[in-house]
């Protein structure tokens, strides 16, 4: 005879699959739970412990509680669970709090390139996953994944916020309804300011073996997007890409900004001893594992690609040009679809259309610490008709994560997960393999200086029509 708490459980991993797979779910199956959903936490960096940690705690008290949290730095385990206002057990050995506490979700926020370890044990162990973008950094542990959920019989959702800002889903409303006819090219920018593109440089994300790239760990939301606005998979990539700016470029060099001779003479010296956060989160915990975050922008092992450019051809025909620069004066996009009957651009903080006079580093503090929450303007993308005047739709935004996606993205995962979903925003394994595909298949291609095909990395064949697995 099966308990109440068997039954809500069983009710709960129905919203959850349906939830991964993208698909609406039926009122009837959302869960009425007799108790909080279970969470733990593996990784207790910032991301972690604030957008999904003490913000889920914050925001929805009385539908979840965490059970465990987990990092191979006691330091900052300690520190999480003061930050968070938690009073559940710590752990260091992933293993022994799976073993130890009961667990309905798993909430990955660790190194990429170790995201797949924790997502397979965690479904091994009988619990579903939400995991922060990137998927992974590679095509064999993309696979892995894709194996491991296959036996496991739960389900993985990615933590793609991107997609759930009104003016990201404005865009997607208007394609979808064929505003400009059927999509032909795509041309897509990207800027990361100097103050924001260093940061990666500074971070264990500036070397592959650490976020497989930006191609991987930053331009993954990028390929998401795409994917999700042209609604179709990815067939083909052929890139270039170059360290030239940061990394062994520099005129000079130092371990960390804090004890760099170069200090007055560098204009991407950070004083971290500024940030009181940070300076607990990860100067206080340096003595457990020797990360330090920040480290130079100009360290000899960095890796990774400063400047991208790639070509992406589409199942569905269409082809897209993508570029990433990580130096740029100021932070903002700018994309245009060209279809058969017009064309369609967008863009967003790109300072001289709005005669914007932000500072850049305030600019980047702000969306790192979400200062400007509930802070909302208006934002225009325009729409061509071919031998027709054009059209400026104009779109309410928000300065709040992601554009206000951060609060969206959680809502329907925590607290409705059966409300209607008829852009399809939300994001599973299938989403999460095929943009992080794009920027490894993007990696390749410049290795390799050839196209490559996405169908020969994973067992996942694209589909002109974006699916589920």
């Amino acid at each position: 005879m099966k308990t109440v708490d068997n039954l809500t459980r069983r009710a709960f991993l129905t919203a959850m699959s349906m939830l991964a797979a993208g698909a609406a779910i039926p009122q009837s199956l959302t869960p009425s739970m007799d108790r909080k959903l279970r969470l733990v936490l593996v990784g207790t960096g910032s991301r972690g412990i604030s957008f999904w940690g003490k913000r889920l705690i914050e925001q929805y008290p009385d539908l979840l509680e965490f059970v465990g949290l987990c990092d191979i730095n006691p330091g900052r385990l300690k520190f999480a669970k003061q930050y968070m206002g938690v009073d559940c057990p710590v752990f260091t050995d992933f293993d022994q709090m799976l073993s130890k506490v009961r667990a309905d979700l798993v909430v990955v926020t660790t190194k990429d390139s170790v995201h797949h370890t924790y997502i397979i044990k965690a479904l091994e162990a009988g619990c579903d996953v939400l995991t922060e973008k990137p998927l992974t950094t590679d095509a064999k542990k993309a696979q892995a994944i894709r194996n491991a959920e296959r036996k496991s019989n739960k389900n993985i959702i990615v933590g793609f916020n991107y997609r759930w800002s009104p003016y990201m889903t404005k865009i997607k409303e208007l394609l979808q309804r064929n505003i400009v006819g059927e999509i032909t090219s795509v041309d897509f920018n990207w800027y990361l300011n100097v103050h924001h593109g260093a940061s990666y440089f500074r971070r264990w994300h500036g070397m592959k073996d650490g976020g497989g790239s930006l191609w991987v760990h930053k331009a993954t939301h990028h390929f998401d997007l795409l994917n999700w606005w042209l609604d179709a998979d990815p067939l083909e990539v052929f890139a270039y890409g170059a360290l030239e700016h940061y990394g062994s470029n520099g005129p000079f060099r130092g371990a960390t900004c804090r004890t760099c001779d170069h200090k007055k003479s560098c204009r991407y010296y950070w004083d971290i001893t500024g940030n009181q956060h940070y300076m607990d989160l990860y100067v206080a915990n340096e003595k457990y594992d020797g990360y330090y975050r920040d480290g130079c922008v100009f360290r000899n092992e960095i890796d990774i690609y400063d400047k991208m450019s790639a070509q992406i051809k589409y199942a569905n025909n269409v082809i897209a040009n993508y570029s990433l620069t990580t130096y740029s004066p100021f932070e903002g996009w700018r994309i245009a679809f060209n279809g058969h009957l017009g064309r369609l651009e967008a863009w967003l903080d790109i300072p001289w259309l709005k005669e914007d006079k932000l500072d850049q580093g305030a600019l980047h503090a702000l969306e790192m610490t979400q200062a400007e929450a509930n802070k909302v303007s208006v934002e225009p993308l325009i729409v061509f008709k071919s031998f027709e005047e054009y059209e400026t739709v104009y779109v309410t935004s928000e300065r709040e994560g992601h554009g206000g996606g951060d609060r969206r993205l959680h809502d329907k995962i925590f607290k409705d997960p059966a409300a209607a979903d008829p852009y399809g925003h939300s994001a599973g394994l299938r989403d999460g393999i095929m943009s992080m595909l794009v920027g490894v298949a993007a990696r390749e291609s410049i290795e390799t200086q050839r196209p490559v095909r996405i169908g020969d990395l994973t067992d996942i064949k694209p589909h002109p029509k974006r699916k589920s697995i």
